[in-house]
């Protein structure tokens, strides 16, 4: 269809308009590449086509070239985030895993964060993974309780959604955790406690009890706690099994390093009934053990003394004179060494912050001593060289943990150095020429 003059020549005007801020632009980008830019005369014959297009298009809406359709609705489009910044970005922007997590909005209680189901969640995760961490990151608050020797720690009660309302007080501080709706909120510095839990699940281990990230707001909790600061909540077990000495209540048992290594060798005894409660965890255990701890570098279960590296003046084991003791073996003992009721012979795995930081050049290789072989699952995982991706895939999981850290780009440093120490126990497993084992029963 022909044009008319009074159409034609507005159109002939922002051609050259736009060709003018163009070819600057195209000039520079050329120059980037380090290729030649084209000849004038080819960007003639190129100005050329574009005002004959321009010819060729329908009437312009009001008159005006930037005029959207009248079908688009006003701000940004379908898929397209606005422009946020600072606190905005943090609380308006859509949730990183639409496919794993959908949240729920209420006045009164804000927002919640809902995990799917096995279906479509990392097949790590079991169904009561799931549920657990569900609760943790939602349930309400309605209890609170110091642990002993604990100053930092508060045990909390939680409430499902869709639970019955009522007085949710305890009878007594020992009865209000055993129907397993309690949880441990930590120090915002022991955040690393969500990675390791993650990390104990894509490994095959399935020892350390469920953990996410959380901001408080329970009107319950002390100031420091609903600062905004996301803090690491776990799982409270009810019945993990602890010593009657107030002093070694963070122990099934009392074990000492001496006493250990015994028990790591291949052809023991088999324990008798009426042995210590240690004697019936099998040396498999112990394998799973020393594989986590030297991934996140946890020194505290197996070496709190600081025996395996020559620690800064300022560790806590030098502080308190604990790494002194490393000159007599028979003093060190074991710490956090804990089973469940329900399942004497299977370690679980806690206070696992570990050290991110921790020097390779100081890795700690005492906590392999004594082990001969290890999970073939988990070594599986360290040879394939998915370990990262798998972690990123589990971790997205965690929307406040993956806000907090900064996502993927935040997350990266402390997988790759997981990853390097991976690479050091492969190298010392086959230096060694230790072996791996089927898991029978996880």
């Amino acid at each position: 269809m022909a044009l008319s003059t009074a159409e034609f020549f507005p159109r002939i005007c922002f051609g050259l308009v736009v060709f003018r801020d163009t070819v600057p632009l195209a000039q520079r980008q050329w120059q980037r590449s380090g290729l030649k830019p084209p000849a004038p005369v080819a960007l003639g014959m190129l100005l050329a086509l574009a005002l004959l297009a321009l010819a060729r298009l329908p009437p312009l809406l009001d008159g005006s070239p930037h005029s959207l359709p009248a079908s688009s609705p006003p701000g940004p489009q379908h898929g397209v985030a606005a422009p946020l910044s600072g606190a905005q970005a943090r609380i308006k922007r859509p949730p990183v895993l639409s496919a794993h997590l959908q949240w729920d909005q209420s006045p009164s209680q804000g927002r919640r964060q809902r995990w799917g189901s096995a279906g479509d969640t990392p097949p790590w995760l079991s169904n009561d993974d799931l549920q657990k961490m569900q609760l943790l990151a939602s349930g309400q608050v309605v209890f609170k309780t110091r642990v002993p020797a604990h100053g930092q720690v508060l045990r909390v009660k939680l409430q499902a959604m869709g639970d019955a309302k009522g007085d949710m007080s305890p009878a007594s501080p020992e009865e209000d955790c055993q129907d397993g709706r309690c949880g441990l909120i930590k120090r915002p510095g022991d955040l690393y406690e969500v990675l390791a839990f993650h990390l104990d699940r894509v490994l095959g281990l399935n020892r350390s009890l469920p953990a996410v990230a959380r901001r408080f707001t329970s009107h319950l909790l002390p100031y420091s706690y609903t600062d905004g600061s996301p803090r690491p909540i776990i799982w409270w077990a009810p019945d993990l099994q602890h010593l009657e000495d107030a002093n070694n209540d963070q122990n099934s048992c009392a074990l000492g390093w001496l006493k250990y290594q015994e028990m790591l060798r291949p052809h023991r005894p088999i324990p008798m009934a009426g042995d210590a409660p240690c004697s019936s965890i099998p040396r498999s255990e112990w394998s799973r053990l020393a594989l986590f701890d030297f991934l996140l570098q946890v020194h505290d279960r197996l070496d709190r003394y600081c025996c395996g590296f020559q620690p800064d003046p300022s560790e806590p084991c030098v502080e308190e004179m604990l790494h002194e003791k490393c000159r007599n073996p028979a003093e060190l003992v074991l710490v956090h060494i804990l089973v469940r009721r329900s399942a004497p012979s299977r370690l679980v795995f806690i206070d696992n912050a570990g050290r991110p930081q921790h020097p390779e050049e100081k890795l700690n290789f005492r906590l392999l001593q004594g082990i001969d072989s290890f999970p073939a699952a988990a070594v599986a995982v360290l040879r394939s060289g998915r370990l990262q991706s798998l972690m990123l895939e589990s971790l997205r999981l965690d929307q406040e943990l993956w806000e907090s850290q900064g996502g993927a780009e935040g997350l990266r440093p402390l997988l790759q150095t997981i990853s390097r120490r991976a690479h050091v126990l492969l190298r010392y497993i086959q230096e060694h020429n230790l072996t791996v084992f089927r898991d029978s029963l996880h």
